[in-house]
């Protein structure tokens, strides 16, 4: 076990996410197992449009490059007397590519006793095992952070591993204070290096928490702490979202104030059920993902 203290809580059972007659699940379940797509620099990818090639000209759009030139062939007759055609530097266009990327959903639980109950922190599990179960079938990465006492530990490196995911999860336990600056600075740290792995991947940041820190990790008070972090990650462009874990007649409005410095949207668990928290998660991933093309269906 990663921490020596607390109560060991168990999951629920993971459950079957019942299919919805609505046009947003007739299409999950026809792109099912498709990632997310994404505009990428490299060389790689679908070329799907050009654009003027302010800067680099080393992928080209060709076909776009001589339709933006050929307007301007007979002002250029005098070069032409050496060419076939007349290009510029300014006609120049180069490829817009998307290619597809996995989404790196990145769970930050709290597992302090300020979170409420242990009840709540079984739903909470048994959402996160249908989710792991879900992401595994996209092929997505999923990671684990888990703070409490006086630290945050990165339970489960992000993986495609539902097994090891399992593994992780059932063994944390809750109880101690609540160290939400460590949390999201693991997090963030996590994030920087999955860029530096995997440059298109498509980072989802999963809060579960009351907002209550109550533990610094150096001289700042823990709430002005963990929002320099919270401001840090949304200042790399990461989507996020955080699920408010605290009962909503005890709710201080804190779970907002960290989602309004993640610049995310802030969900009220209430009565949380493993279903409901599954579904506010896949709505946040489609709703990033651009639409599909004729391409993508085939």
């Amino acid at each position: 076990m990663w921490w020596d203290g607390g109560q060991v809580v168990q999951a629920t059972q993971p459950f079957e996410p019942r299919r919805l007659d609505t046009p947003l699940d007739k299409m999950m379940r026809r792109f099912a197992g498709r990632r997310s797509r994404t505009h990428t620099e490299r060389k790689r990818g679908r070329y799907i449009q050009a654009r003027p090639a302010q800067g680099p000209t080393d992928d080209l759009a060709f076909d776009a490059t001589l339709r933006a030139a050929a307007p301007f062939q007979k002002e250029r007759s005098e070069e032409r007397r050496h060419l076939a055609f007349a290009i510029h530097r300014s006609d120049l266009m180069r490829k817009v590519r998307v290619r597809r990327a996995a989404n790196l959903i990145l769970f930050v639980v709290d597992a302090s006793w300020s979170m409420a109950v242990a009840e709540r922190m079984q739903a909470t599990k048994g959402a996160i095992l249908s989710l792991l179960n879900d992401a595994y079938q996209r092929r997505d990465r999923v990671g684990l952070i888990v703070f409490q006492k006086d630290r945050a530990s990165l339970v489960l490196p992000p993986t495609n591993s539902v097994t090891l995911a399992q593994t992780a999860l059932a063994d944390i336990p809750v109880g101690g204070k609540t160290p939400l600056s460590a949390g999201l600075k693991l997090a963030l740290e996590v994030l920087q290096r999955e860029r530096l792995r995997h440059p298109d991947v498509m980072p989802l940041l999963i809060v579960l928490t009351d907002g209550a820190g109550n533990v610094s990790i150096s001289h700042l008070p823990p709430l002005e702490e963990a929002y320099l972090y919270a401001d840090e990650i949304a200042r790399e462009g990461v989507h996020s979202i955080v699920i408010n874990m605290e009962h909503i007649a005890f709710d201080q409005g804190l779970a907002q104030a960290l989602a309004d410095h993640l610049k995310a949207p802030c969900y009220t668990a209430g009565d949380i059920r493993a279903e409901s928290l599954y579904y506010t998660v896949r709505r946040e991933l489609n709703a990033r993902t651009p639409p599909a093309t004729l391409e993508d269906r085939r």
